[in-house]
C-alpha cells in the first residue's frame, strides 16, 4: 500500500536530517581532534626539552617567533604536520624539527623559518631539508623577506643519505639562498645556538647576520677539529660570537640574549625598502553575507553525498558576489571572478551537484568531461590575460572515460586544461575540500603544477583513484600472484586481504599523510579559509611583475 504524500515528505525530511545531523558530528569530532593534534606537534620535544632549552637561557622556536611577529597578530603556520607519524623509530620529529611560516613584522609581510632545538636539537630529518625548502621557495616566488632563527646541530646522521645528496634535499638550501640574494628578497639571519657544519653557509650567504652570545657558528666542531688536525679548542674560541665579531668578522651583529635579537631583527626589517607595487588590483575588503560556520553544514563529510560547490564560494568572497563564466555550459566545473579580502580571484572549481539536463544524459559531480575542460582553459587564459590570481577548489574524481567521453576529445580537453594550468604566469593557489584523484588533480593544479599555496581541508582525500576502486584493483592483482603461484585464496581470505589493503590505503589518502609529506602547505579547518586565503592573496600580490603568458601549442 503507498503511504500518503505526507508520509512520504516527512521519511524524506527525517532522512535528511538524520543526514545532516550525522555530518555535523563528523564535523566536530574531526576539528576537535585537528586542534588536539596540533596542540601535541606544537609542543615539540616535549616539557623536559623546553626546559633544558631554557635552561640555557634560550627560548623555544615558537617562543622567539611569538616575540619577533607584532603584538597581538597571528602567525599563519606551514607545514604543522610535516613529518606527521614519520621517523617514529627515531623517537619522531613533530613539525619536522623546524617551524615555517607568514606573520607581520613592523607590518610587513615575512616568511620566517626557526628551528625547534626541542626536537633532536634541532636536527635535520628528510622533511626538515624539504620543509626549509618548501618554505624558501614560497618565500622566492612571491617575493618575501625572510627571517632564519637558526639553532641547530645539523644533519641526523643515521638518515644522513636521504637529507644530503639530492636536488630537493639539503643543498638546495643554500642554492635558494643565492637565488633569493640574487632576486634582490631581504634575508636576515639570526643564529641563536648552534649552527654547525654545511649549515653554517646559510647565515653567511644572507643579507644580514645576527648572533647571541653563547651561540657557535663553525664549519667544524671542537670534537671533529680534534680529530681532523688534533687541535684542542674551546667552541666559544673556535666560533663563538666574540671571535666572530672582533675577529672573523663574519658576523654584523652580536646580542647577549635571544629578546634583544629579536628586538634587533625588528628594528632591521623596518629599514627595509617598500615593495614594489603589485600588478594585482586590490579593492576594499568586504565580509561575506553568510557566515563562514555554514562550511561545516553545507560540505559533508561522506564523499558520496552532493553538494552546491557555490554555496561554499558564497561563505569565502567578498558580498558572497560571484560572477559565473559560461553558467550553463560545462556545469560540473564552476568557473568565475570574485574578490577575498579585496583581492581579485578567479575561480575554478569542481561542482559535485549531478548535472541533469532534459535530453541528455546525466553528469555526474566531481568529474571533469569535455566542454568543463574547455571552458575551465578558456578561463584560465583570460585570468593570465587579466592578471587575476587562480583559486582552484578541489573535490574531483578525475576526468570521463568511456566511447562517448573518448570520441568527444576529453583527451585533447584535458590536455588542453593541464596546458594551460602549467603555463600559468599568474599566482596560483589551491584548496582540496573533498577528493583530489589521478588526472583530476593535475588538471586543478596539483602540487606538481607549482601552486603559489596549497590548503586541504579535514575532508580531503588524496590519491590516484577513490579508495573502494584502487583497494578491488589492489585486491584481483594480489589475487592473481597468489593464484600463478599456486595458492587458491578462499571467500573468507579474500575478505580478510580486502579489508587489509582497504585500510591501508585508506590510511595514506588521509589528509594528514599528505601534510605529513608537504603534498599540502597546511591542514586547515573550514573556518579558517578565508584569512588562510587573504593572506596567500596578500604573499602573492608582493610579486612586482608576471611573465608574457605563452601557452605553446593547444590541441583544439
Amino acid at each position: 500500500m503507498t503511504k500518503p504524500n505526507g508520509d512520504i515528505l516527512k521519511s524524506q525530511f527525517d532522512f535528511a536530517s538524520k543526514i545532516a545531523q550525522e555530518n555535523k558530528k563528523q564535523w566536530k569530532n574531526e576539528k576537535q581532534k585537528i586542534q588536539e593534534e596540533r596542540k601535541t606537534i606544537q609542543a615539540g620535544g616535549g616539557p623536559k626539552n623546553i626546559d633544558r632549552q631554557h635552561a640555557k637561557n634560550r627560548l623555544t622556536a615558537r617562543e622567539r617567533i611569538k616575540h619577533l611577529i607584532d603584538p597581538n597578530t597571528p602567525f599563519y603556520e606551514l607545514g604543522t604536520y610535516a613529518a606527521y607519524k614519520m621517523y617514529e623509530e627515531w623517537g619522531g620529529a613533530p613539525a619536522a624539527g623546524t617551524i615555517c611560516g607568514l606573520g607581520y613584522i613592523e607590518n610587513r609581510l615575512c616568511m620566517i623559518i626557526a628551528n625547534d632545538a626541542t626536537v633532536k636539537a634541532g636536527s635535520f630529518f628528510p622533511m626538515t631539508a624539504k620543509k626549509v625548502i618548501r618554505a624558501q621557495t614560497i618565500a622566492y616566488k612571491n617575493h618575501l623577506p625572510t627571517i632564519y632563527l637558526v639553532d641547530s646541530a645539523g644533519i641526523f646522521l643515521p638518515l644522513q643519505e636521504d637529507v644530503f645528496p639530492d636536488q630537493d634535499d639539503f643543498g638546495r638550501v643554500f642554492y635558494l639562498n643565492a637565488r633569493m640574494s640574487a632576486k634582490g628578497i631581504p634575508q636576515i639571519t639570526a643564529i641563536m645556538g648552534m649552527c654547525v657544519a654545511g649549515g653554517a653557509y646559510l647565515p653567511v650567504m644572507t643579507d644580514k647576520i645576527l648572533m647571541t652570545e653563547g651561540s657557535g657558528l663553525f664549519l667544524g666542531g671542537p670534537a671533529l677539529v680534534k680529530a681532523a688536525i688534533g687541535q684542542v679548542i674551546s667552541a666559544e674560541e673556535l666560533g663563538g660570537a666574540k671571535m666572530h665579531a672582533e675577529i672573523s668578522g663574519t658576523i654584523d651583529f652580536k646580542e647577549p640574549d635571544d629578546p634583544s635579537t629579536l628586538k634587533h631583527i625588528r628594528k632591521l626589517v623596518l629599514q627595509m625598502g617598500s615593495p614594489k607595487p603589485s600588478p594585482i588590483r586590490k579593492i576594499e575588503s568586504s565580509d561575506p553575507q553568510y557566515p563562514i560556520s555554514d562550511l561545516y553544514r553545507i560540505m559533508p563529510f561522506n564523499p558520496t553525498q552532493e553538494y552546491d560547490i557555490r554555496e561554499i564560494i558564497a561563505r569565502i568572497v567578498d558580498k558572497s558576489e560571484f560572477i559565473e563564466y559560461k553558467k550553463e555550459y560545462g556545469q560540473t566545473l564552476v568557473c568565475g571572478y570574485a574578490h577575498v579580502g579585496g583581492y581579485p580571484v578567479g575561480i575554478v572549481a569542481n561542482q559535485k551537484k549531478h548535472i541533469l539536463r532534459k535530453g541528455k544524459p546525466p553528469e555526474f559531480g566531481g568529474v571533469i568531461y569535455t566542454e568543463s575542460a574547455e571552458k575551465a582553459a578558456r578561463f584560465i587564459m583570460d585570468c593570465n590575460q587579466n592578471t587575476i590570481p587562480l583559486l582552484f577548489i578541489h573535490d574531483v574524481n578525475g576526468f570521463m572515460v568511456g566511447r562517448d567521453a573518448e570520441q568527444s576529445g576529453i583527451i585533447k580537453a584535458g590536455a588542453k586544461m593541464v596546458n594551460v594550468v602549467s603555463n600559468s604566469v599568474v599566482p596560483k593557489i589551491s584548496l582540496i575540500i573533498g577528493g583530489s584523484y589521478g588526472a583530476g588533480n593535475y588538471a586543478m593544479c596539483g602540487k606538481a603544477y607549482d601552486p603559489n599555496f596549497i590548503f586541504s581541508w579535514p575532508s580531503s582525500k588524496y590519491a590516484v583513484m577513490g579508495g573502494a576502486q584502487a583497494a578491488n584493483t589492489l585486491l584481483d592483482l594480489k589475487v592473481r600472484q597468489l593464484e600463478r603461484s599456486g595458492k587458491k585464496l578462499s571467500d573468507e581470505e579474500k575478505k580478510k586481504l580486502l579489508d587489509n589493503i582497504t585500510e591501508t590505503y585508506l590510511s595514506q589518502t588521509d589528509p594528514r599523510y599528505a601534510a605529513a609529506r608537504l603534498w599540502v602547505d597546511e591542514l586547515i579547518l573550514p573556518e579558517e579559509t578565508r584569512k588562510r586565503l587573504i593572506v596567500a592573496l596578500e604573499a602573492v600580490s608582493h610579486i612586482p611583475e608576471f611573465e608574457q603568458f605563452n601557452p605553446g601549442v593547444i590541441q583544439s
